[in-house]
């Protein structure tokens, strides 16, 4: 089995005074697909923004073998983690490039970030196509594309993306993850996917937890939970 890459332990986060994470544990392993299911308000943005440092924490959080528990976002993502928001996070009045290339500001290897771009392309025909187009005028599942592919500029070890059907007609749904897939697949990238399309996210993936207002109750092999009628009913609705 593959070791971890991502790994939180007894991870509790807070709003200000309030508490909204209890004690979770989760972990994501080299080259895995895992997803994080549960209803609205379950917590499932909020964990993603525990682990990339946008709340107070506490407990451990450990990536790549090393401790990033209370580290800097901005540090964070330098060490290979992309966060891909909810609400795609478009620039809108800048350009396709432009956007591509905003996603690799953190990178100083010009010659690379210009053969990235063309490897986004590559995955993303329609953003080629629009490459001088302002963001804003896309269309939803472009935007979404672009989202993708601006994470993918930083070269990252792991993404964690947040709600990526959210909105999308599903053709395109079926289109994104099948890139996602192929980018599991053939480029190795870990990832942990928040999906309200339960069905949807236990096909992607190896590994599912699912969160109850803020607390873990169940995880496992995907596989497993998708073939439960009894998970499925109760937690699922599907």
């Amino acid at each position: 089995m593959s070791a971890p890459l991502l790994d939180a332990s007894n991870l509790d986060a807070f709003y200000g005074p309030t508490q909204v994470l209890y004690g979770v544990d989760l972990e994501v392993v080299a080259g895995g697909i895992t997803t994080l299911l549960g209803a609205n308000g379950a917590g499932k943005t909020t964990t993603l923004r525990s682990l990339t440092g946008m709340l107070d924490t506490k407990g451990e959080v450990r990536f790549d073998g090393r401790s990033i528990a209370g580290r800097a976002t901005e540090d964070i993502v330098r060490l290979g983690i992309a966060h891909v928001p909810q609400g795609r996070g478009t620039f809108v009045r800048e350009t396709v490039e432009e956007n591509l290339q905003i996603g690799a500001m953190s990178r100083r290897d010009r010659a690379a970030i210009s053969a990235d771009v063309e490897r986004v392309y590559g995955y993303f025909p329609r953003l080629k196509e629009r490459h001088r187009q302002q963001a804003g005028t896309l269309s939803g599942g472009e935007q979404q594309m672009l989202a993708v592919g601006r994470a993918l500029m930083l070269r990252p070890k792991l993404m964690l993306l947040d709600e990526p059907s959210f909105g999308l007609a599903p053709l395109l749904v079926q289109e994104l993850f099948e890139i996602l897939r192929a980018l599991n697949r053939d480029e190795g990238v870990s990832m942990l996917i928040v999906e309200q399309n339960a069905a949807l996210a236990l096909d992607l993936a190896d590994h599912a937890y699912l969160l109850e207002t803020g607390r873990l109750v169940m995880s496992g092999p995907a596989g497993e939970i998708r073939n439960n009628e009894t998970i499925r009913r109760s937690y699922l609705g599907y």
